[in-house]
């Protein structure tokens, strides 16, 4: 069982920064996948980025590559989203998720793959 915790949404202008982290609870989160992911008022909720569980390999929406970096520490159970260049549109509740993935057989950029949740936490950019 694994429990995750959001925190470090905000209000932010278009161009600034925010960093998002997750705190997990569970002796295991070190085996799993970690995700972020965003939901906008009236929209799916969509894959934003993911790290596997050594963080040797990162995956990013192509809407957040080169401006969002993911990143984790396994000895603090947290994951971290760095969010740069933020613009309106990436306005949206961000959830972090965990899961059991292999990224072998599929990207880990669908929702169904993640066991677990987080309340999530707003993000607000104004133009």
């Amino acid at each position: 069982q694994v429990q995750l915790v959001e925190s470090g949404g905000g209000l932010v202008q278009a161009g600034g920064s925010l960093r998002l982290s997750c705190a997990a609870s569970g002796r295991t989160f070190s085996t799993y996948t970690m995700g972020w992911f965003r939901q906008a008022p009236g929209k799916e909720r969509e894959f934003v980025a993911a790290i596997n569980w050594n963080s040797g390999t990162t995956y990013y929406a192509d809407s957040v590559k080169g401006r969002f970096t993911i990143s984790r520490d396994n000895a603090k159970n947290t994951v971290s989203l760095q969010m740069n260049s933020l613009k309106p549109e990436d306005t949206a509740v961000y959830y972090c998720a965990a899961g059991n993935l292999d990224w072998r057989r599929q990207p880990p950029k669908w929702t169904s793959l993640y066991e677990y949740w987080g309340q999530g936490t707003q993000v607000t950019v104004s133009s």
